[in-house]
C-alpha cells in the first residue's frame, strides 16, 4: 500500500510536464494521465499482494478469511492517491520543484507510518499524530485483515473513504481549475 501511495505521489508533480504533447497538440482529457499512473501502481501492488498471499500459504499454511476485505481496505486510498495526485499535477506544471519536495514528504511518511512496526508499538500520545498519516489507516487494516485475521474496522474505514473521496473532488476540481493555463505554461 505504501508503494501505491509513494509510486503515485512522486509520479504526479512531473506527470503533465512528461506529456507536453498530450497539452499542445492533442485535444486530450489530462486528467486521465493521473488515472492510468494510480493503474500502474495499482498493478504492482497486486503482484505484491499475489507474492504475499502465496508466502503465507507457503509459510503458515492458510490465509485468513478476512483477507477478502483488501479491496475494500485499498478503496479510499485510491481515492485519496487519485485526488492528491491530481492536485500535485497541477500544480507541478507550475512550480518545477515540486518533485523533490514531493519526494522527500513520501519519504517521511513512510518513516512515520506503522510500515516498520505496529502502531500499538508506540505510546499513545504519540498514535494519535501516526494516525494523521494517511497511510497508517490503512496499513494498520491490511495487517489485521489479511494476516492476523482480525475483524474489519468499519467506522474507520467510513471516515477514511469520505475523506479520501472528499480529497478526490477537491483535487479534480483543482486540476481542472489550473489547466486552463497549461498550455501558456508548457
Amino acid at each position: 500500500m505504501n508503494n501505491l501511495f509513494v509510486e503515485c505521489m512522486n509520479r504526479a508533480p512531473s506527470l503533465i510536464l512528461n506529456n507536453v504533447s498530450y497539452v499542445k497538440k492533442v485535444v486530450f482529457p489530462l486528467e486521465t494521465l493521473i488515472v492510468i499512473a494510480i493503474g500502474s501502481a495499482l498493478f504492482h501492488l497486486l503482484i505484491s499482494f499475489v507474492v504475499l498471499i502465496i508466502a503465507q500459504l507457503i509459510f503458515l499454511g492458510h490465509v485468513p478469511w478476512t483477507a477478502i476485505y483488501f479491496p475494500l481496505i485499498l478503496a479510499p486510498l485510491l481515492l485519496l492517491s487519485l485526488g492528491l495526485s491530481w492536485f500535485l499535477a497541477g500544480l507541478g506544471v507550475y512550480i518545477r520543484d515540486m518533485t523533490q519536495a514531493v519526494s522527500l514528504a513520501t519519504i517521511v511518511l513512510t518513516f512515520v507510518s506503522p510500515i516498520f512496526y505496529p502502531l500499538s508499538a508506540l505510546p499513545a500520545n504519540m498514535q494519535g499524530y501516526v494516525k494523521l498519516n494517511p497511510i497508517t489507516f490503512v496499513v494498520e487494516e491490511t495487517r489485521n485483515a489479511v494476516i492476523f485475521g482480525k475483524p474489519f474496522n468499519w467506522s474507520g474505514w467510513l471516515v477514511y473513504t469520505l475523506a479520501g473521496a472528499l480529497v478526490a473532488m477537491v483535487g479534480l476540481a483543482w486540476f481542472q481549475k489550473v489547466r486552463k493555463g497549461f498550455a501558456d505554461v508548457l
